[in-house]
């Protein structure tokens, strides 16, 4: 652990979860955050499980890269996946704010001092800025990441948990947090991606706020956690990833959380939208029906299922790589 001087600024502690990272990305993401204009920082580094890249090796790039603020590596023991990782940093971390960190970005280095700006000014809860995107060799293919997401709002304001239960706009390595708020998420809904579920915790505290400024790059490889669409190949994989894991989410929000009244009962229609998709996937077609009148949840996804069955796979691929080419 390097020295930091404390400043008049609060404490931001940047909570990073890696897993067989490239040491070269690793290197520049660090450098990054070693060029972070905002005087008071802190890296927690989590390693949750690597192979192949040591405990060591990681340390090094660290040691290498993070002269100006403390830091720590540690390891998680087992790969348990970004969200346990992550939670387990939001559950020892020390700051009022945290920021969470891939292990293959850049930030531009006034992002931190941005975001900590526009908190205060707004008196947000938490704050997110829009990316640039970049590919696996540093080459820019975006200035938004709404240029490849067509689907993807940016807003702002209060009570934004009216939406938000079903569409994410902060990603979590572009957004900072109030470490109180972030706390209060866990634990983390086990079937919803972190930044999803602390986003909506956040919404309920507050106001949650976007910047239009691009204050990272992201760089997408194919490899991304979270990348559109990620493991839908084919009408099966779509029925587990897209219906079965996001119909759990719902049902672990019905049972498990706590926000306001309103909130709750429309995720208590939402769960019985949710149940007829799984049924009717499944080969009832009888929610055909409740499906249909339940569509402004999601009308996109909902006029598809009800496709779905009469698609030929052929019909159905192309239909998935148009939504993954931005095309519809």
């Amino acid at each position: 652990m390097n020295g930091c001087i404390p400043t008049d600024k609060p404490l931001i502690s940047i909570l990073m979860a890696v897993y067989e990272p490239r040491l070269d990305w690793l290197r520049e993401q660090l450098a990054s955050l070693e060029a972070q204009t905002y005087p008071y920082l802190r890296l927690y580094i989590m390693d949750d499980g690597s192979r192949t890249v040591s405990l060591d090796a990681i340390r090094a790039c660290a040691a290498e890269c993070i002269r100006s603020f403390p830091f720590t590596v540690e390891e998680s023991g087992e790969n348990r996946g970004s969200n346990a990782a992550f939670e387990e940093l939001t559950r020892r971390a020390e700051g009022e704010y945290f920021a969470y960190c891939d292990q293959d970005d850049v930030w531009l280095p006034e992002k931190l001092e941005t975001l900590y700006e526009t908190m205060l000014r707004q008196q947000a809860q938490l704050v997110c800025s829009d990316m640039a995107v970049i590919d696996a060799h540093g080459n820019r293919i975006a200035e938004s990441i709404t240029d490849l997401r067509r689907h993807h709002l940016f807003k702002s304001g209060d009570e934004l948990w009216r939406t938000l239960w079903y569409a994410n706009f902060a990603s979590g390595c572009a957004m900072l947090v109030r470490a109180d708020a972030a706390r209060s998420a866990v634990p983390f809904n086990p079937h919803m991606y972190y930044d999803h579920y602390i986003a909506l915790c956040c919404s309920e505290r507050g106001r949650v706020v976007s910047v239009p400024e691009a204050l990272i790059l992201h760089r997408e490889h194919g490899g991304n956690q979270s990348s559109l669409l990620k493991g839908v190949e084919d009408k099966q994989s779509y029925y587990r990833i897209r219906v079965e894991e996001k119909y759990r989410a719902v049902c672990w929000l019905c049972d498990n959380h706590s926000g306001p009244v309103e909130l709750m009962e429309e995720l208590s229609r939402a769960r019985k939208w949710m149940e007829a998709r799984v049924r009717y996937a499944r080969g009832e077609r009888r929610f055909a029906g409740e499906i249909w009148r339940q569509r402004s949840f999601s009308p996109r996804p909902a006029l598809l299922e009800l496709a779905m069955p009469y698609l030929p796979e052929k019909v159905f691929g192309l239909c998935i790589s148009l939504a993954r080419n931005n095309k519809i």
